[in-house]
């Protein structure tokens, strides 16, 4: 009897021992996860994109915890969820510009020949190893749809012409679609950028007219007529710099081969008011012709030729032109005719 409790004593002191070793142990080496980090992966998407720069938003979510990472690398999420994980995190927010994809080309079957018929995978990465693809151009868009594959958003499908489209409403600017496409004619512009480059093309204007009907041909007419010194044409295609480019509108109308794009569907219209001095100087600034009128008298705007650039806006000193439409206007006048 004396043995087996020695025994039960024994076995149960060393029970003991080990468990409270390793309770210890527990409480020494365990790993504590931050309470916010549950919080944070509830803010985020979940879409894994990789646009933040790391690999998914669980690895993101522990490097907004652990580390001084900023808050607003959520490029699907934008503006809300930046606006939420600082909260959380308890740090100053960055104002989150959001940006969206654009296709750099205009160039489909009805607009760019073919330099050879292509039998392959429908990829454009694979059929961009092919001599660098079918298209005459070799800045082209293979039109194979890699882009619409990557998108997780389902915000670009293909278009009958063979050039995919892009949904703005859809499009987050995770970046995905850019870094797929070999050609590398997808860009992530600022959303308040209402004009850009629609034609990727380096080669000399005279050779881009042979193969493509679009294409940018360096004429610097663009260069020329814009009044913000904007856009320039730098190794034979037309640059704009964005931190210049008021998106007025006047290169789109001017490009003789329509290579920059408008993503403006509607344009807002000049009208002069009653206050109209006559000054004519709106008329001066008019690239289009769209004002008449004699001086020191009212003018009038012609509709059939304004393009809502709004450069008679900002000349006209009386105030008595309003700029109305899609776009809005800044100031209203009291009295119209």
């Amino acid at each position: 009897m004396n043995l087996v409790l020695k025994a039960v004593v024994t076995l149960g002191s060393l029970g003991f021992a080990l468990g409270l070793a390793l309770a210890l142990a527990y409480l020494r080496l365990a790993v504590r996860v931050d309470p916010r980090l549950a919080k944070v992966l509830e803010i985020l998407p979940g879409t894994n994109c990789g646009a933040c720069g790391y690999a998914g938003c669980e690895k993101y979510a522990e490097e907004l915890v652990n580390s001084d990472v900023p808050a607003n690398l959520c490029a699907p999420g934008g503006q809300e969820v930046a606006r939420k994980l600082a909260e959380v995190l308890g740090v100053e927010l960055k104002e989150v510009q959001r940006r969206v994809a654009v296709l750099a080309c205009q160039g489909g079957r009805a607009e760019m020949k073919d330099a050879f018929r292509y039998y392959g995978l429908e990829n454009c990465r694979a059929a961009h190893l092919v001599h660098g693809g079918s298209k005459s151009c070799m800045y082209g868009c293979l039109g194979l749809g890699t882009c619409v594959e990557v998108c997780p958003f389902g915000a670009i499908k293909m278009g009958a012409n063979g050039l995919p489209i892009i949904d703005e409403t859809l499009c987050t600017a995770c970046g995905l679609c850019v870094e797929a496409c070999p050609v590398h004619i997808i860009h992530l512009v600022p959303f308040p950028q209402k004009v850009y480059m629609g034609c990727a093309s380096h080669d000399k204007g005279k050779d881009t007219r042979k193969i493509c009907s679009v294409g940018c041909i360096a004429c610097k007419i663009c260069e020329k007529s814009c009044p913000y010194d904007a856009i320039h044409v730098v190794d034979d295609l037309a640059v704009i710099d964005y931190s210049k480019c008021t998106s007025c509108g006047i290169c789109v109308h001017k490009c003789p081969t329509k290579s920059i794009v408008d993503r403006v569907k509607v344009r807002p219209y000049a009208i002069i008011g009653l206050n109209c001095n006559g000054c004519g100087e709106c008329v001066k600034v008019c690239q289009f012709k769209a004002i008449e009128g004699e001086l020191n008298q009212r003018h009038k705007v012609l509709r059939e030729r304004c393009i809502g650039c709004g450069l008679c806006f900002q000349v006209c000193e009386p105030k008595a032109i309003t700029m109305a439409g899609a776009l809005g206007h800044k100031e209203k006048t009291v009295q119209y005719g």
